[in-house]
């Protein structure tokens, strides 16, 4: 009798299937975790698939790749939208859970390694991309019915200013208005770290910030420049029923001219030993002062 079975016992063949069903299930339970937020996802450098000689293609000025389950969902939900292709796995098409004949667009079916050739091989992509048409310009006139803004000054990180819109729509701001230099466009970075908010709110890229502060004032708008060496803490700055909120960029804060246009300054106090936060983590704390002040 072979070594590799006992009499009455198992096959050792059997134990390798088992082994395998066995890491099956947890892959599945790790992913399903990652894609409610409950474990991050791994760093992009442990999830290169090769392609060290991959280079971005050629994009026209308007054109944009958005991917990630929850962006691609956001930007095909919002009737806003001029998408013109989707592009999905079988496994990312299911979890998508849309019907691609009610869509409206072309719906090709592909490998990941076909969207790799396109966004590179450390998007993270779950599956999904879509070419789309950047959102519609918005201009500041049309945000007099909002009490709530948020202003930034030169904050150039997609993944902070992703971040940021999050908590602008957690926190029911009516824009996030920034400069057209030095800050990101709206990009498949950026839209993949906003996940999905990037379609909930407007995002207003304006040619001069002071000037644009300017309007705000005249609208009615009480602008609150966040600075560290702010005379007042933010809770005791807050004035009249109109709030807009101007962040600096990490390092270098607001510029000098912001500073002098603002209707006032103002810090946040923290008080352990680190004094100073993230932009995204400083811009939601502000957020959430500011409704309460609203809402009082």
């Amino acid at each position: 009798m072979s070594k590799d079975k006992k009499s009455g016992g198992t096959p050792v063949t059997d134990k390798s299937a088992k082994d395998t069903h066995y890491a099956t299930l947890r892959r599945a339970h790790r992913d399903a975790k990652r894609e409610r937020g409950e474990i991050p996802t791994p760093a992009p450098q442990k999830r290169k698939r090769g392609g060290d000689d991959w280079k971005p293609p050629a994009l026209a000025p308007d054109q944009v790749f958005l991917y990630g389950l929850h962006t691609v969902r956001a930007a095909l939900e919002n009737p806003e939208r001029k998408n013109i292709r989707l592009s999905v796995t079988q496994n990312a098409l299911a979890r998508l859970e849309i019907d691609p004949g009610t869509i409206g667009i072309p719906v090709d079916m592909v490998s990941p390694q076909d969207i790799d050739k396109v966004l590179g091989p450390e998007a993270i992509h779950q599956g999904v991309m879509l070419e789309t048409r950047p959102l519609p310009v918005r201009r500041l006139e049309a945000l007099k019915d909002s009490p709530l803004l948020l202003v930034l000054d030169q904050v150039t990180d997609p993944h902070n200013v992703g971040a940021i819109m999050r908590s602008a729509v957690a926190f029911n701001a009516g824009a996030v208005i920034t400069t057209q230099r030095h800050s990101p466009t709206e990009s498949g970075v950026l839209a993949k770290s906003a996940s999905g908010a990037l379609e909930l709110i407007p995002y207003i890229q304006i040619t001069n910030l002071s000037d644009a502060l300017g309007e705000l004032h005249k609208l009615g708008f009480f602008t609150i420049g966040l600075d560290s060496e702010g005379p007042a803490p933010l809770e005791g700055t807050f004035s009249g029923g109109r709030i807009a909120l101007v962040l600096g960029s990490e390092g270098k804060g607001l510029r000098q001219k912001t500073r002098e246009t603002v209707s006032a300054l103002a810090r946040l106090d923290m008080p352990g030993a680190i004094k100073s936060l993230n932009v995204s983590n400083a811009a939601a704390i502000a957020l959430y002062a500011a409704g309460l002040h609203l809402k009082a």
